[in-house]
């Protein structure tokens, strides 16, 4: 941690120094009401401050309890940690208070949104994509981004390479905190955007050099297998061209509009006795059999 780290200690809930944390489930509301000037949005624990660290997101401050501030310094893991942001620390009791909620992890970082990233941009830098429609649940869209990140790897920022996560607009936010968390943080490191007009914005990635394969259990979709023969890593129909995966909501499933928009349907086969996968597992099946996996 910097010698100039501005350590602040905080004694009273009510400190207007941590508003930006009171009631943290009310934060993602006013950010959707437009309350939070300039946007922001919080991650909790360890293993997402040091994700926030390495991603492009700027951190406005941390509050900690005084026990993990020990543990993170003595481990270095706030030797990044910029100098203009302060690190409020608190007691475990006085954090529940601030939080609204039994903070267990007991570690909470605030941080600039920026700009909304562009899809056309995230889009010429990825090698690879999984393209999400109409998930509204935090878990599964912040399991999807650890695997995108474990499996095609991360490649955050303006580097070249690694997967990428499209979606559209009635898909939740990734910045909200429960995704973040079931992330493991890596949803700030996994370049991500949103796509407009859908599904006509699908078009796009043909526009990009992608290949589009829906997931779907829908009659007339081609197996995993035959998928991999086709579009996998050296396919007969690969021709040089980048994987897209697209996935819809459990329940419902893809559009037939979406599912028209792709390239192929492509279905994984599971017991007959037994309805479907679970979505962050099928993307996590179909990313492992038709993405070349990271290096190392």
């Amino acid at each position: 941690m910097p010698d100039d780290a501005p350590i602040q200690i905080v004694a009273d809930p009510g400190d207007p120094r941590v508003a930006a944390y009171m009631n943290v489930k009310d934060a993602w509301l006013r950010h959707k009401a437009g309350l939070d000037p300039g946007g922001s949005f919080i991650g909790e624990g360890r293993l997402v401050v040091g994700q926030l660290l390495r991603s492009d997101y700027r951190p406005r401050s941390l509050l900690i309890a005084t026990k993990h501030l020990e543990t993170m310094r003595a481990a270095g893991e706030l030797d990044a940690w910029p100098s203009e942001a302060p690190i409020y620390v608190a007691e475990k009791a006085v954090l529940d208070a601030i939080t609204g909620i039994e903070l267990h992890r007991g570690i909470l970082a605030l941080a600039d949104r920026g700009p909304e990233p562009d899809a056309s941009a995230v889009l010429a830098r990825c090698a690879s994509a999984v393209v999400l429609e109409d998930l509204s649940n935090h878990d599964n869209v912040g399991g999807i981004f650890r695997s995108v990140a474990a499996l095609a790897g991360v490649g955050a920022g303006r580097s070249r390479g690694g997967g990428a996560v499209l979606m559209n607009e009635r898909t939740c936010d990734p910045l909200y905190r429960k995704a973040i968390r079931v992330s493991m943080g890596t949803a700030l490191r996994v370049p991500w955007a949103r796509l407009d007009s859908w599904p006509s914005a699908l078009q796009s990635l043909s526009d990009h050099g992608f290949v589009t394969l829906a997931l779907t259990p829908a009659p007339g979709s081609i197996a995993l297998g035959e998928a991999v023969r086709r579009f996998g890593p050296g396919g007969s129909e690969r021709g040089g061209r980048r994987v897209a995966l697209l996935v819809g909501a459990e329940g419902p499933g893809l559009t037939a509009r979406a599912m028209s928009a792709a390239d192929a349907c492509v279905r994984i086969p599971i017991d007959p006795r037994v309805d479907s996968l679970n979505v962050t597992v099928a993307a996590s099946i179909a990313l492992a059999s038709l993405v070349v996996p990271p290096a190392g």
